[in-house]
């Protein structure tokens, strides 16, 4: 597969890769491919970091994915936005707890756990 330059792509076409990305990490999941898996979770960083860098901060342009018809690629949209759309991060987070469509209900639950507080994680 050919590298993509995500520094060159316009914002819609880096969202349409990101819910691409989304929906093959939740094939990946539910087919127990974990290397695959993880291999996609990276990408998505890359894509979100590149959202992150551009003037402005547009990771607010993952919000449009709320509504897209994959619950995982909800739940990445929900996970990457948390930091600069917090209430509406939360709002679907909740929704997707609330659906109890597992396991993105766990990670959505896990998630608000850890924007509230109740769960401290520790890196490096």
């Amino acid at each position: 597969m050919k590298k993509v330059k995500l520094s060159e792509m316009n914002e819609d076409d880096l969202v349409r890769l990101f819910a691409e990305n989304a929906r093959s990490q939740d094939k990946a999941l539910l087919s127990g491919k974990t290397a695959n898996y993880n291999r996609l979770v990276g990408f998505m960083k890359e894509i979100h970091d590149e959202l992150k860098s551009r003037p402005g901060d547009r990771r607010l342009a993952l919000l449009r994915l709320f509504d897209f018809p994959n619950m995982h690629v909800r739940l990445q949209a929900a996970k990457l936005t948390k930091e600069v759309a917090p209430l509406e991060a939360r709002a679907q987070l909740q929704a997707i707890v609330d659906s109890k469509w597992f396991p993105q209900a766990g990670d959505a639950g896990m998630s608000l756990s850890i924007m509230d507080g109740d769960i401290k994680l520790k890196l490096g």
